[in-house]
C-alpha cells in the first residue's frame, strides 16, 4: 500500500471519527500516531508524540490564548459588555433596525477583548435578545443579527483562529491579528447595512427605538470607557509596536482584572468562575494544538500535501479558479465541521497548495476565516446558530436559519471584495511592519 492511500485512509478515519462525535483534539491524536506508527514504527510514533507535545505546549505564543480568554471572561461576568452594548444603543438605537445594529456594533467592540464567535454572540446574545423582544422586533432579524454578529469573534483581534493558523502556519500573530481589523470593520457595516435593508423593506421586523439625548449618550459612553481604553491600549499597543500580542493579551488581562476589582464589580467568587472558564477553555486550544501537531507529521510522510497541490495545480483552473475551489470545499466542510476543526484538519493540507500558487500567506489566513466563520451559521451545523437558539428557546430552529441568510449573503459579498482587493487584510499589516 503506498504512501498516499494510507495518508487518503488516515483522513477518512480522521472524519469517521468527528462524525461518532470523538473530540477533534483526540481524533487528530488517534489518527496521527497510529498512522506514523504503521510507515515508520513504534519508536518513531512514540518520539513524535513526546516531541511534539512538548513543542506544542512550550510554545510561548501561545500564551495569548489564556490571557485573551481571561479578558473575556472577566469582561463579561464584570458586565463590561453590557455597558458596550447600551452605549452602541444609544448611539444608534434610533435607527430603524437599530436595536440589531447594536448588537452587531457590541458584539464587533466585544470580539476585540474575547477572540471567540461563540463567547460574543452568547454574552451579547443575552442582553440584547430580551430587549429585542420587548420592543416587537422580529424574532429571524433579532436571532439572524446575533448569531452573525458573533461571527466576528473569530475575525476581529484577538482571535483564536488567527492564533492557530499562525501555529500552523508558522506566520506573525500581529501581522494576522492586524490584518483582521479592516475587514471585521467591512463586515460589520455590511451586517449593519443588511440590518437597515431589512428594516426598510419590512418596518415590523425592525422598529425604532426611543430616542436618547445628548448626555445621556455621552454618559454611557464614558460608562464604556475603560474597557474600550482597555482595547485601544492592548490592540492600539500591537499596531504601535510598543508590545508583542503576547505582552499585549497579558496586559490587557491585568487591567480589565484590576479594573473590575476597583470598580468593585466582580467579587472573589466571580473572579474564580471566570478562572475556571478559562482554564477549562484554554485546556481544549491546548489540546487541539497538542492534536495537530502530532497528525501533521503524518500527513508530511504521506505527501498528502505535495499530491493534492500537484493535483490542483495540474487542473489548470489557474490561481484564482484553484482557491475558487478550495473555497467551495471549506462551505461544504462548514456543513459539518466547527471552525476550530476546519481550521486544523485544512490548513496543513491546502497552505503549501497556497503558497505554490503565489498567495499572500496572511492574506489567505483572513480568507480562511471569513469562510470558516461562513460555516458557523451554515446548516446543518451552524454553531453560533445553536448558541443563539439556546439564548432564544422559543425561537424554532428553522427561524434562526433563516434569520442568518441574508447575513450570510453580506458575507459573501465581503468575501469577494477582499478578495478583489487584497489591501483591505494587507493594509495594515504591511503599514505596520514595513
Amino acid at each position: 500500500m503506498s504512501e498516499v492511500s494510507v495518508g487518503m485512509i488516515g483522513i477518512g478515519c480522521l472524519f469517521a471519527l468527528m462524525v461518532l462525535r470523538t473530540p477533534v483534539a483526540f481524533a487528530m491524536l488517534i489518527v496521527g500516531y497510529f498512522g506514523y506508527l504503521f510507515l515508520e514504527g513504534s519508536r518513531a510514533a512514540s518520539a513524535v508524540m513526546l516531541t511534539e507535545t512538548y513543542s506544542a505546549v512550550s510554545n510561548y505564543n501561545l500564551i495569548v490564548v489564556p490571557m485573551f480568554i481571561l479578558l473575556g471572561n472577566i469582561s463579561s461576568v464584570a458586565g463590561f459588555s453590557r455597558a458596550l452594548y447600551d452605549a452602541a444603543f444609544a448611539w444608534v438605537g434610533r435607527f430603524r433596525g437599530g436595536l440589531a445594529s447594536a448588537s452587531v456594533l457590541g458584539c464587533a467592540v466585544f470580539s476585540a477583548v474575547s477572540g471567540s464567535s461563540v463567547a460574543t454572540a452568547v454574552t451579547i446574545g443575552k442582553v440584547a435578545l430580551p430587549q429585542m423582544k420587548r420592543l416587537g422586533y422580529g424574532d429571524a432579524l433579532a436571532t439572524g443579527s446575533i448569531a452573525a454578529g458573533g461571527t466576528l469573534g473569530f475575525l476581529i483581534p484577538p482571535s483564536t483562529g488567527f492564533v492557530l493558523y499562525a501555529i500552523l502556519t508558522e506566520e506573525s500573530i500581529g501581522r494576522l491579528f492586524m490584518a483582521g481589523i479592516l475587514p471585521g470593520m467591512l463586515l460589520m457595516a455590511l451586517f449593519m447595512g443588511t440590518i437597515a435593508l431589512i428594516a426598510t423593506i419590512d418596518p415590523k421586523a425592525g422598529p425604532r427605538g426611543a430616542r436618547v439625548g445628548w448626555s445621556d449618550k455621552l454618559t454611557l459612553l464614558g460608562k464604556s470607557a475603560p474597557l474600550l481604553g482597555i482595547i485601544g491600549v492592548s490592540i492600539g499597543g500591537i499596531y504601535a509596536g510598543i508590545f508583542t500580542p503576547v505582552e499585549a493579551s497579558a496586559i490587557g488581562a491585568g487591567l480589565v482584572t484590576v479594573l473590575a476589582f476597583v470598580m468593585r464589580a466582580i467579587g472573589w467568587k466571580q473572579f474564580k468562575v471566570a478562572v475556571l472558564e478559562t482554564l477549562k477553555t484554554s485546556a481544549m486550544l491546548y489540546m487541539v494544538v497538542i492534536g495537530a501537531n502530532v497528525l501533521n507529521p503524518f500527513l508530511a510522510v504521506t505527501h498528502i500535501p505535495e499530491t493534492l497541490g500537484n493535483a490542483l495545480v495540474g487542473m489548470g483552473l489557474g490561481a484564482y479558479g484553484t482557491l475558487v475551489l478550495i473555497i467551495l470545499a471549506y462551505v461544504v466542510l462548514g456543513m459539518f465541521l466547527d471552525g476550530l476543526s476546519m481550521l486544523v484538519v485544512t490548513i496543513p493540507i491546502v497552505f503549501p497548495v497556497i503558497l505554490q500558487l503565489g498567495f499572500d500567506p496572511i492574506w489567505f489566513g483572513v480568507v480562511a476565516v471569513i469562510v470558516i466563520e461562513m460555516g458557523m451559521i451554515t446548516p446543518p451545523v451552524g454553531l453560533n446558530v445553536f448558541v443563539v437558539k439556546g439564548v432564544a428557546e422559543d425561537v424554532p430552529m428553522l427561524t434562526v436559519f433563516r434569520g442568518v441568510t441574508p447575513f450570510l449573503l453580506a458575507m459573501i459579498v465581503g468575501l469577494v471584495l477582499i478578495i478583489a482587493f487584497p489591501q483591505i487584510a494587507l493594509l495594515l499589516p504591511n503599514t505596520m511592519f514595513n
